[in-house]
């Protein structure tokens, strides 16, 4: 089975360098991903697009929008990215200069940081990003639920607050990236009732194949997650992703083969990443 990897990370940031290190004990580099990905049988992995302009700065409000990956000056052929929205930086230029990067083939999606950044969804600074994807049939990508910062302030990034803008711009696809975890059940209705809005299944865990492997045995951990899920009762809603290098690939794979049937593991794991994300196809192999 193929595999994408609809989230995951490829940025210069302190605190993944940090998480990879003392976590999920990984190899969060070039070589790191390409080894991962080849061992997981992943074909594609979407990277969101994040910059920091000083050390262990994230949320950076001085970053500049569009944020791209800078990881390392060698980017892998089989990583694209969502261009990283900054709501500080959403002048003239910098709108000028999103719209001529979101139509670089490589770039095939727009993420917003919810909670990271002071402001919600439906708030009006985001408006011309979502006439971007509109304009070029790209999806957005909202961070929702727990920060991992704790700078981050959580009510903006409830995934309840996605519901005004999946009415409002009926014509754009959304992905609630995390599925608004803890609050899957809120995510689930959201994506329940809204033709246009998905959610992925990645940073439900953070750290090594033991740390997913003592969560999933857990009577209780998941439980919330399961009746989310049972809620909404449509798994081409659903994509698979990593946020790596908050966990190694093939473990979380294993774990996300787990919580949905074999049934829906071709949607899960590709079909769905590739309707919703359809710049992908050409670096599909």
């Amino acid at each position: 089975m193929k595999i994408i990897d609809a989230h995951m990370h490829y940025s210069n940031i302190e605190s993944f360098k940090q998480t990879a290190n003392d976590l999920s004990k990984l190899d969060y580099s070039y070589d790191g991903i390409i080894k991962e990905y080849k061992e997981a049988g992943v074909v594609l992995g979407i990277a969101m697009g994040l910059t920091e302009k000083e050390v262990e700065g994230f949320p950076d409000p001085l970053t500049a929008t569009p944020m791209g990956i800078d990881l390392e000056d060698r980017i892998p052929e089989n990583v694209v990215y969502c261009a990283g929205i900054n709501p500080h930086h959403l002048g003239e230029k910098e709108l000028a200069e999103l719209e001529e990067t979101v139509q670089k083939p490589e770039v095939v999606g727009l993420k917003i940081y919810l909670g990271y950044y002071p402001f919600y969804a439906y708030d009006e600074v985001y408006q011309p990003v979502y006439k971007l994807a509109a304009k070029y049939g790209l999806p957005v990508v909202f961070h929702t639920g727990d920060t991992y910062s704790e700078r981050g302030l959580l009510k903006y990034s409830h995934p309840l607050t996605l519901d005004e803008i999946a009415v409002m711009h009926r014509d754009v696809n959304f992905m609630m990236a995390h599925f608004g975890d803890p609050w899957t059940l809120d995510g689930a209705e959201v994506v329940y009732k809204n033709r246009n809005m998905y959610a992925d299944l990645s940073g439900l865990v953070v750290g090594t194949r033991d740390d997913i492997n003592r969560y999933k045995d857990s009577p209780r951990f998941f439980n919330h997650l399961k009746h989310a899920l049972t809620f909404t009762d449509n798994y081409e809603k659903f994509l698979f992703g990593t946020d790596w290098p908050l966990v190694p690939i093939q473990p979380y794979i294993d774990f996300v083969k787990e919580i949905i049937s074999e049934e829906h593991h071709e949607d899960v794991f590709y079909n769905t990443a590739v309707k919703i994300f359809p710049k992908i196809r050409p670096f599909l192999k």
